[in-house]
């Protein structure tokens, strides 16, 4: 019987040091920071800065990376992944924002080169 708690009071314990360490551990604000900047990058690959609504949400995302750059420094590192979360959401919408104007430029200029092509 004695045997069955001890080693129950060991697996809890080591249990809980394991989620101590995941806690305290900088890979997820390291790999959010990563994925921000490329949601970042891919938006302005895209062709964000010239959809007025995408520019804002990159810029956004860029302030929201720099904030938590200084919140990483000081150690903040679970508000920085809060920021992060943001500045890779704001990315996305960017991203969306850009393929959404290509769409509809492509549909209106071909709704447009059909019209002609109709109406000679």
């Amino acid at each position: 019987m004695r045997a069955r708690v001890t080693s129950g009071v060991i697996a809890l314990a080591f249990c809980s040091a394991s989620a101590l360490g995941c806690a305290s551990s900088p890979a997820p604000t390291t790999d959010r920071m990563a994925s921000a900047t490329s949601a970042v990058r891919s938006a302005r690959e895209l062709g964000a800065s010239s959809v007025p609504d995408a520019a804002l949400h990159v810029k956004l995302a860029e302030e929201q990376i720099q904030k938590a750059n200084k919140l990483v420094e000081e150690g903040e590192n679970e508000r920085a992944d809060v920021l992060l979360q943001r500045a890779a959401a704001d990315a996305e919408v960017a991203v969306a924002l850009t393929r959404e104007k290509r769409v509809r430029d492509g549909a209106s200029s071909n709704a447009k080169q059909q019209v002609d092509k109709d109406n000679p």
